[in-house]
Formats: C-alpha cells, sequence, structure tokens
C-alpha cells in the first residue's frame, strides 16, 4: 500500500502567498479554502484574491491577501494569536498544525532579540496577512492528507531586505534561525526568496529535505509569486504515491556536522583520550579508520559527528588535543530506523535492550554489552553463554 506524498521544490524560496497559491493549483478547491479562512474573526480585515499567473512561461496560481485599509493592525503576542486560532473552531490536525508554524517563529524571535517566547509580540509575521498565510497552510495541508512531506534545498536569496527593525541582511535573521538545520541555498536570486512565514511552513510540515526517489505523480500545481527574478518566481509542488518501504525507511531524520582530519604524527596511545574527550564535549561519534598518505606515510583519519551548537567546542578540543591543524566540516544528514530503548526484567536482572523497527514492521533488538558483561560476572560465567540465556527471555519479553 502506498503513502500519499507532497514534495516542495524551492528553487526560488518559499513565502505564504506562493504556498497558497501552489496548494490550489494542486488541489486544494477554492471555495474550501476560502470558507475555512473565513471562519477566523479577522475575516473583515482581509480579502483573498486568487488569480492565473505566469512567471518565465510557467503559469500557475497566484494569491494575495487585501487587506481592509481603515482596520486597526495591532502586533499580537503568540496567545493571541493561539486565541483566534481556536476560537475558529478548526480541527485539530489544523489548529495544531498552524500553532507549530507560529511557534516555530516565536522561538526563532525569542532567541534573536534574547527574550522569552511569551514576551514576543508579532511584527509583520503577526499581522493579518501573515495569520491568513499561516492558518491557510494549516488548511490546504489537513485537505490533501499526506503521510509524509519531502522538500529540495531551499533557496533563501540575497541582498537586504527592509523590516521593522530597518535593513536586515537576507535571508532575514528568524528565517536563518529556523532553517538552521535544513539544507539551503544561498544567492540563486537577488532579494528575499524565502520568508520566516516560508521558512515556518518547511519547518512544521517537512519529514525529509531530500527528494523522494519513487514518486508516482498525481498532481503538480506552481504558486506565482509576485517578484521577478532571474529564475521562475513559482514554487513547485507535487502530490503523489511512494512505496510504503520508501516511506517507512528513516523516519526520524538528523542533521549534524561531520569533522575529518588525517594525523600522521601522533603516537597511537594519545588517540584514546582525545576520543574521550571529544565525546565529553559533545561528539555524538567519533571513528578512526587507517589510511596511507603522501610519501606512503601510514596514518589515521579522525572523523565525528556532532550537532552544530557544539561543533566550536568540538573543534577546539581537537586542535588541543591532537597535532593535526586542519579540518573539513559539512553538513550531513543521517536517517535512523525507529528505535525504543526498553529495560527487560528477565531471571538474572535487568538487562538495557534497544528495539528497532525494520521497514517491513518486524523487529530486532540488541541489548546493552555492559549490562550482558555485568550478569556474567555476577553469575561467574563466560559472555557468550550468559548473552544466549538472556537472549531467549529477552526473546519472549519483546514478542
Amino acid at each position: 500500500m502506498a503513502q500519499r506524498a507532497l514534495f516542495y521544490e524551492c528553487f526560488a524560496g518559499i513565502a505564504g502567498d506562493m504556498h497558497l497559491g501552489a496548494l490550489i493549483d494542486v488541489g486544494v478547491p477554492a471555495e474550501h479554502l476560502l470558507r475555512e479562512l473565513n471562519r477566523l474573526e479577522l475575516a473583515p480585515e482581509f480579502e483573498l484574491v486568487i488569480e492565473p499567473g505566469k512567471k518565465m512561461g510557467i503559469t500557475g496560481t497566484r494569491v494575495a491577501v487585501r487587506l481592509v485599509e481603515d482596520i486597526d493592525k495591532p502586533h499580537r503576542h503568540l496567545s493571541t494569536i493561539k486565541g483566534i486560532l481556536t476560537r475558529a473552531g478548526y480541527p485539530p490536525r489544523v489548529e495544531d498544525l498552524a500553532v507549530s508554524m507560529f511557534t516555530a517563529i516565536a522561538q526563532a524571535e525569542a532567541k534573536i532579540h534574547g527574550t522569552t517566547v511569551e514576551a514576543i509580540h508579532f511584527h509583520e509575521v503577526g499581522a493579518t496577512d501573515s495569520i491568513v498565510d499561516i492558518a491557510g497552510a494549516a488548511i490546504g495541508i489537513d485537505y490533501l492528507d499526506i503521510d509524509v512531506a519531502y522538500s529540495s534545498a531551499v533557496e533563501v536569496g540575497s541582498g537586504m531586505v527592509r523590516c521593522e527593525h530597518g535593513l536586515m541582511p537576507v535571508p532575514a535573521p528568524a528565517t536563518a534561525e529556523i532553517l538552521k538545520h535544513a539544507p539551503c541555498r544561498y544567492a540563486g536570486v537577488d532579494g528575499e526568496a524565502t520568508t520566516p512565514t516560508g521558512a515556518a511552513i518547511l519547518a512544521s510540515v517537512v519529514d525529509r529535505f531530500e527528494a523522494p526517489r519513487d514518486l508516482t505523480a498525481t498532481a503538480v500545481g506552481y504558486g506565482i509569486g509576485h517578484r521577478d527574478f532571474a529564475v521562475p518566481n513559482a514554487l513547485r509542488l507535487t502530490l503523489g504515491d511512494v512505496p510504503d518501504a520508501q516511506a517507512g525507511i528513516a523516519i526520524e531524520t538528523e542533521t549534524n556536522i561531520e569533522v575529518e582530519c588525517n594525523i600522521d604524527d601522533m603516537t597511537p596511545e594519545a588517540f584514546g583520550p582525545l576520543t574521550e574527550n571529544l565525546f565529553a564535549k559533545g561528539a555524538k561519534d567519533v571513528f578512526l579508520t587507517p589510511i596511507v598518505m603522501k610519501k606512503s606515510r601510514p596514518a589515521t583519519k579522525l572523523s565525528l559527528l556532532v550537532d552544530e551548537a557544539r561543533l566550536d567546542a568540538v573543534l577546539a578540543e581537537l586542535f588541543a588535543g591532537s597535532t593535526t591543524i586542519g579540518a573539513r566540516t559539512r553538513q550531513v544528514t543521517k536517517r535512523m530506523l525507529p528505535r525504543e530503548a526498553r529495560t527487560v526484567t528477565t531471571s538474572l536482572g535487568d538487562i538495557r535492550v534497544k528495539v528497532v523497527t525494520l521497514p517491513d514492521g518486524s523487529r530486532r533488538w540488541k541489548p546493552e554489552h555492559d549490562d550482558i558483561a555485568a550478569v556474567a560476572e555476577r553469575q561467574g560465567t563466560d559472555y557468550l553463554t550468559t548473552r544466549a540465556a538472556l537472549s531467549r527471555e529477552i526473546d519472549a519479553a519483546i514478542e
């Protein structure tokens, strides 16, 4: 059985109005979107203008949120926006998704301004048009009833953009913060290609920032932007089906920084404490590979994975604790099978076990080595015999 998938192609970035246009173009009825948006208490403040659009030969749907000029447009706190969404009476999936998008923006703004989420009051993003963009995004995604969403790398643009605080670099600080773990492309267009609203939509909807390997398309839609770029200013959405096996693999995705260096002038004994210290500073994985360098010189390649937030601390430890004078870094994506940690009570004591779910739904497990070794030592038996005996009990408990 296939899963319903949505693929975002952000070659010209993404903004809230482009996203609404793409949703309509890919199959969300305009009447449904308008009817649901009119449930908002601020419906008298706006008019949704939907019309055909075209950029560089590509036709699609262009959407604009036209505001009523004589209505006061106050800055709003996150709690105020949550109240507006709740009072609209949307289904839980719609409300939760919209709140997730606004929360992503609030968290980014709070970090940038050095305050709390509760203290943040939204400027442009809390304005009526942004609330319409985000509520409409949640309504459209709910209507499409997708199981999984993919996205290409995100074009963010270049230059400067004017906002409430004055001129800001592109991407805007909130956009950069929201997309810090997503693959982005820079300077492909002149101007702001991705807005904070667009970034929040991706952060809340997309499961994997990669192209689906086996997508059978059922519909393709284009949301047409209002500005002119050197590339078609459009967002393409492809709706289709992916096989269960593909949809089930690597449900968990993690973005890390990979660090590598080649070392040919350090005593082998020094690698032990270096590895331990790198783990202590925040490295998530460290491994050594024997290599041969220039002049047939035996050497060791040290590789590690680390969260971006801990990169500086890990690099400082690497340079202080080894003889290397440089290191290569790059962003990598780790795809993982779903797993859970359990503690199984056996006749010989509690054993920690990691249980992994395979793509076909079956499971396999692996006991914690230290727990098996501790039982073997207590019982005075060898490791392999102890593991075999405990495995039978663990099998029965997990089944």
